[in-house]
């Protein structure tokens, strides 16, 4: 299965695992990367040191390319950039910020880059600002979203019809259909979060992947827009952000009531009521927590087995 993602990230499946907080650690991105696909690491939920503990055990972990995402509004980045470069990695994914801030400094060290996107306006900015390749996120996805709400149905083609640099699809895609369907849009690979976050080798807690597995359509939903647009399994602090939002809230009355730590708490500690669950749509079609390679087993043979049926018809 060899085509522009493969080649760039020297990898045998065009199969990304996103870069999750709280769920993606050595261990997941390790596991992908052994079974074909590009592991992540979630520099997001990390301090400096525990980042650079992470990639150590990635490194003796797996041979094979591996990378770290990095959300730019993390308050220590200076710190994460420097030991993402001294420790070798070379492969980078930024989201949630302008990709200029940091795209030149990393490639000027001979790191891949990657950016997340909601928009074809950001998908070209991206491109502008010279990185290798745009991951397009639709609204489907769990935890932070674009503001823009647009599908990863619509927004594939429309991101794919005005770049040249390869475009990797995201949001709402954990099968091999899915990943069939956004590659037919456009897509030249696929990122994957929620099918790995309920795997055995995922840093979840046991909880919250018992509350994927359990997940149909319609338990989540896309809050918090004041703040930053976020899909949540609605449990009781979802229910309590609906109260407030009743009494007409300001924008300090919501931060007041996320306080810290809320997705900590949820994904990480297992507070099944307090904590903020987040996971996307494509969590109805996940009925069981399975090992990384069986997962992407399943994906791979799905994605062959419709595709040679597409061709045959």
């Amino acid at each position: 299965m060899t085509n522009k993602i493969t080649t760039l990230f020297n990898i045998k499946y065009p199969i990304v695992q996103g870069g999750m907080i709280w769920v993606s650690g050595w261990k997941l991105a390790s596991a992908v990367s052994n079974a074909g696909g590009l592991g992540l690491i979630g520099a997001g939920s990390m301090y400096p040191d525990v980042l650079r503990e992470h990639i150590i055990k990635c490194k003796k972990a797996t041979s094979k390319p591996f990378g770290v995402n990095v959300p730019m509004l993390y308050p220590d980045i200076e710190k994460i950039m420097d030991i993402i470069v001294e420790e070798g990695v070379k492969i980078v994914f930024t989201s949630a910020g302008n990709p200029k801030t940091w795209t030149s400094f990393l490639k000027e060290k001979g790191v891949t880059v990657v950016h997340v996107v909601s928009s074809v306006k950001f998908a070209l900015k991206a491109e502008v600002a010279g990185v290798d390749a745009v991951v397009c996120e639709g609204f489907e996805a769990g935890g932070h979203n674009g503001r823009e709400e647009t599908t990863t149905f619509t927004l594939i083609p429309m991101v794919k019809e005005q770049v040249k640099i390869p475009v990797i699809a995201a949001g709402g895609i954990g099968t091999g259909r899915g990943m069939l369907a956004a590659m037919v849009l456009g897509a030249d690979g696929v990122q994957i979060g929620s099918r790995f976050a309920a795997t055995l080798e995922s840093s979840a807690h046991i909880n919250f992947k018992n509350t994927i597995v359990t997940v149909k359509d319609g338990d989540t939903q896309l809050t918090l827009k004041e703040l930053a647009p976020v899909r949540l399994v609605k449990n009781k602090f979802y229910n309590d952000v609906q109260e407030l939002y009743k009494q007409n809230p300001t924008k300090e009355n919501l931060i007041e009531l996320l306080g810290r730590a809320r997705s900590k708490k949820g994904m990480f500690e297992g507070d099944l009521d307090e904590g903020e669950l987040e996971i996307g749509q494509i969590a109805g079609l996940i009925h069981e927590i399975k090992p990384v390679k069986d997962v992407l087993k399943e994906i791979v043979d799905e994605f062959n087995v419709v595709k040679s049926l597409v061709i045959s018809v």
